[in-house]
């Protein structure tokens, strides 16, 4: 299955964030920890060049935890700061904030020694669609400053929003880049939502979701729907159908629904704890 979505809303996107990063400091870019890889778009690092950095692996509370300690080291030894997060747990949100004063204190102390007090620091929140952004900068602001929904797109264009004294946030609308160099990419963005599921194959991509479960994962799916390791990717959508009670007239498993409850349980956390990337080669 090959995978390409770029809506032209996302050209604009970028060329807005191309105009603004001037203005900006530091550049907190959102991972979604059940992709680390995946969801961390190659077009930001040449757009964020020259500016401090910080990564947020966002919605941990749906990954594999021992995958997320892996991949918050792998990132770490390329040199960025990194949060681990739950966007809805204030406590998590609120590292934030002396995250960013460490990481920018060479900034801060700069502005000091010329006799700039009190400046805050401007950051632009980056991140693919569907990551959470908004849900975090609503947490991030104690207040709900921007939309938030459970599909891709609802962010729309720029908003500068005050979070303290210290810092001014420039929220941004989620983008991809033009073309997925591999397919895998495409794959897993959409297993998690980050694609529009109106262009997606639902039977197809559900299958391969089965297939990396069988592998990785396949207790899980045994507890949920009590597919062996010995069923076939087939016959487990099969036993997905008959669990979940997905049926057609004529009493025959309706396949497409059973795919997109696979897919809606994998996104909620109904399956558990799953990391969807590993960093087998790296």
């Amino acid at each position: 299955m090959d995978i390409q979505w770029y809506p032209g809303h996302m050209t604009s996107a970028r060329r807005m964030m191309q105009e603004n990063i001037k203005l900006i400091d530091i550049v907190i870019e959102l991972l979604d920890a059940r992709v680390p890889r995946a969801s961390k778009n190659p077009d930001i690092d040449s757009l964020a060049k020259g500016k401090y950095r910080l990564l947020i692996l966002n919605k941990m509370d749906l990954a594999d935890p021992t995958a997320t300690r892996r991949w918050k080291a792998y990132y770490e030894k390329q040199g960025f700061a990194v949060l681990l997060m739950d966007s809805r747990n204030k406590k998590d949100v609120s590292s934030v904030g002396k995250t960013v004063q460490e990481v920018c204190r060479e900034k801060i102390e700069r502005d000091r020694r010329r006799g700039i007090v009190g400046r805050p620091v401007k950051a632009m929140i980056v991140g693919i669609p569907n990551v959470g952004k908004s849900t975090f900068i609503n947490s991030f602001a104690g207040k709900a400053v921007a939309k938030t929904g459970n599909k891709p797109g609802v962010t729309k264009g720029k908003q500068w929003i005050r979070i303290s004294k210290d810092m001014d946030l420039l929220d941004t609308p989620g983008i991809l880049w033009p073309k997925f160099e591999d397919p895998q990419v495409g794959t897993a963005l959409a297993w998690i939502g980050s694609i529009n599921d109106d262009i997606l194959e639902h039977t197809e991509l559900s299958v391969k979701l089965l297939v990396f479960m069988q592998k990785y994962y396949c207790n899980l799916l045994s507890d949920r729907y009590k597919i062996t390791d010995s069923m076939s990717a087939a016959e487990g959508l099969a036993q997905i159908a008959d669990v979940r009670k997905c049926v057609k007239k004529g009493n025959e498993p309706d396949l497409d629904k059973a795919a997109k409850c696979l897919l809606d349980d994998l996104r909620s956390g109904k399956l558990g704890k799953i990391t969807l990337e590993d960093l087998s080669g790296d």
